[in-house]
C-alpha cells in the first residue's frame, strides 16, 4: 500500500510541477520521469528492486498502442500530404539503412557479431516523436517547407518498421518461429496495413451512422477500436503497431462526431501512457551497471547523430531536391526515445541469449540523444535558417482544434478615428488582419479596396485569436481598492511591476478602452494585463 501511495503522490507532484521544470531546463518533461524512475529503482533512494521484463513488456506495449494511435489521429493529412513521399521514405528505407550502418559500426569498432550489431541498429533505427515535438512546441519552433510534417510522419510511422526489423533480426538469431523471412515481412506489413484500413473504415462508418448515446460511449468505442487494431493483426502475424497508426490516421482525418472530445480524451490517455513508459524504463534500469557500457553507448550515439543519420537522410532526401540545410536539420532531429527502449525490453523478454547488456546500451543512447540533440535542436534550427515565423508549428501536429483560431472584432468609426474618410486600400493593416464586413446603419457592406469609411460605420475585423503561450495573465481590480488611482488619468499611474498595463475598464454597463487621458472613477473595475515574474 505504501508503494501505491508513493506512486500516486509522485504523479500528482509531477503533473503540477513537471511542466514548469521542463520549461526552465529546456528539455522534454517526460525525460524527468526517467530520472524519477531511476530514483525509485534498485540503485536509487527508494530501493525498489524491479527486473520483471515480461511485466514491463506487457505494460509498455499497451501504452505504445495508444501513443501510436494518437500519433496517427492527430496527424493532419492535408498538411502532411505534400511531404508524404519524403517522410515515408525516411520511415521505411531510412530504418533499414540506419540499422545496417549501426550494425557495421558495432561489428568493426566493438567486435560484436553482425546479428548483435544489427539488433542494436534495429532497436535504434526509429526516431522518437514525443521528444522531437515536445521540444518544437516548448520552443515554438515554426519550421519552413513542411519540415515539421516530415518529422511528424517519419517519427510517427517508423516505429512499426523498427519493430519489424527487430523481430526479423531475432528470427535470424533463432529466437521465435516466424517462418521464412519473406513470409514474415509480407504478413507484418500487408496484414498490418489491411486491418488498419478496415478498422479505420469500420470506425468511420459506425461513428457516422450510429448515434452512440450516453456519456462517453463514443470514446469507449474508439478506445476499443484502438485495442482491436493492435490485437487483430498480431493474432494472424501482422504488425499491430502499423495497424494502430493507420486506423488512427484514418479516424483522425474523417468527419466523425465529437472529434474534439475524443482528442481531449486520448491526449490525456497518451500523456498517462508516456508517463508510465518513462517511469518504468527508469525503474527497470540499474545505474550501477551503466559505467561498463557508458563509452559504448556514447560512441553509438555519436555515430548515429553525426554519421549514420546524416548519410541516410542525404541518400533519401537528395533525390527529392531538398536543400542541404534542411537535410542537416532533419538529420539532427533524429532523437532516439521510448520506443527503442521498449523494443529492447521485448528483446530481453523474448529469451534471446545476448553477450551484451543491450537494454542499458539502448537506454543510455536514448538519454544521450535527448540530452544532447534535444538541448541543441532550437539552436541548430536557427543556425540553419529553417525557422519561419509565418508558419505555426502547432497546426502541424494538430491537436485537432476544429474551432478556428480567428476572432471577429468590431471598431466604430468616429470623428477622431484615423480611419475616417479613408479608402480600405489606404489603410495599413497587419498581414493577419482582414476587414470582412462594414455595417452602415441597417446595411451590411461587403468591402473592397475602394470602399470609403464614413462616420458611424462599424468595421468588422477578422484577427488571429491570441494563444496564451507567454504566461500573460489578466486580472480584475476594483478602483475603490486603489484609492490613490481614483480621479487620476491612466498616464499618471505607475506600477511596481513595470510589465503591468490597464487594458480595459468596466464602467457600469459600458466597456471603456483606456487611453492615456482616460480618468479612473471610483466605481470602475480595471482589467490589468501583465506577465508572470
Amino acid at each position: 500500500m505504501t508503494f501505491y501511495l508513493l506512486i500516486s503522490a509522485l504523479v500528482i507532484i509531477l503533473c503540477l510541477f513537471c511542466n514548469k521544470l521542463s520549461n526552465k531546463i529546456g528539455l522534454p518533461a517526460l525525460l524527468i520521469f526517467i530520472g524519477i524512475g531511476v530514483l525509485f529503482g534498485s540503485d536509487g533512494i527508494f530501493k525498489i528492486y524491479f527486473d520483471d521484463y515480461n511485466f514491463a513488456e506487457t505494460v509498455c506495449s499497451v501504452a505504445l498502442i495508444f501513443i501510436m494511435f494518437f500519433g496517427g489521429f492527430c496527424t493532419n493529412w492535408n498538411i502532411a500530404k505534400p511531404v508524404i513521399n519524403k517522410a515515408v521514405s525516411l520511415s521505411t528505407l531510412g530504418v533499414i539503412l540506419t540499422a545496417f550502418l549501426v550494425a557495421l559500426f558495432s561489428t568493426y569498432v566493438f567486435k560484436f557479431d553482425f546479428l548483435t550489431g544489427l539488433l542494436i541498429g534495429s532497436l535504434l533505427s526509429s526516431t522518437d516523436a514525443a521528444s522531437v515535438f515536445s521540444i518544437l512546441r516548448l520552443h515554438k519552433l515554426n519550421l519552413k517547407n513542411g519540415l515539421a510534417s516530415i518529422l511528424e510522419i517519419e517519427s510517427g510511422s517508423n516505429d512499426p518498421f523498427a519493430f519489424i526489423m527487430t523481430m526479423l533480426t531475432l528470427t535470424l538469431m533463432g529466437v521465435g518461429s516466424h517462418g521464412s523471412i519473406i513470409t514474415f515481412i509480407f504478413k507484418e506489413v500487408i496484414f498490418g496495413l489491411i486491418i488498419g484500413v478496415l478498422i479505420g473504415l469500420a470506425g468511420i462508418y459506425i461513428l457516422s451512422k450510429v448515434d452512440l448515446k450516453g456519456d462517453g460511449l463514443d470514446t469507449i468505442f474508439v478506445f476499443a477500436l484502438a485495442l482491436s487494431a493492435y490485437a487483430l493483426p498480431v493474432t494472424i502475424g501482422g504488425n499491430g503497431y502499423l495497424s494502430v497508426y493507420i486506423s488512427g490516421l484514418m479516424l483522425g482525418n474523417s468527419n466523425i462526431k465529437n472529434k474534439i472530445s475524443l482528442v481531449h480524451f486520448f491526449n490525456g490517455i497518451t500523456g498517462l501512457a508516456q508517463m508510465i513508459i518513462f517511469f518504468i524504463l527508469g525503474l527497470l534500469s540499474f545505474p550501477g551497471q551503466l559505467p561498463e557500457i557508458f563509452l559504448t553507448a556514447l560512441l553509438i550515439m555519436l555515430f548515429l547523430t553525426f554519421i549514420a543519420r546524416p548519410i541516410v537522410v542525404f541518400i533519401i532526401l537528395k533525390p527529392f531536391k531538398v536543400n542541404i540545410k534542411q537535410i542537416l536539420f532533419i538529420s539532427f532531429s533524429g532523437l532516439r526515445g521510448a520506443a527503442s527502449i521498449v523494443f529492447a525490453i521485448i528483446v530481453i523478454a523474448s529469451g534471446a541469449k545476448l553477450s551484451i547488456d543491450i537494454y542499458h546500451i539502448v537506454f543510455l543512447v536514448a538519454i544521450f540523444s535527448i540530452l544532447f540533440q534535444g538541448t541543441l535542436l532550437p539552436y541548430v534550427a536557427k543556425k540553419l535558417d529553417v525557422v519561419d515565423n509565418e508558419e505555426d508549428v502547432f497546426k502541424t501536429f494538430t491537436d485537432y482544434n476544429e474551432v478556428t483560431d480567428m476572432e471577429l472584432v468590431q471598431i466604430k468609426v468616429t470623428r477622431d478615428t484615423d480611419f475616417l474618410n479613408k479608402k480600405l486600400c489606404d489603410l495599413s493593416l497587419p498581414k493577419k488582419m482582414l476587414i470582412v464586413m462594414i455595417k452602415r446603419g441597417e446595411d451590411s457592406i461587403v468591402p473592397n479596396g475602394n470602399t470609403m469609411l464614413r462616420e458611424g460605420d462599424i468595421i468588422i475585423f477578422n484577427a488571429k485569436l491570441y494563444n496564451d503561450d507567454d504566461n500573460i495573465k489578466l486580472k480584475e481590480v476594483k478602483a475603490e481598492d486603489r484609492p490613490d488611482w481614483i480621479n487620476k488619468s491612466i498616464s499618471e499611474i505607475t506600477f511596481k511591476n513595470k510589465r503591468r498595463l490597464i487594458v480595459m475598464i468596466k464602467r457600469g454597463e459600458k466597456t471603456v478602452i483606456p487611453r492615456g487621458n482616460t480618468k479612473i472613477r471610483k466605481d470602475d473595475i480595471l482589467v490589468l494585463s501583465g506577465f508572470d515574474e
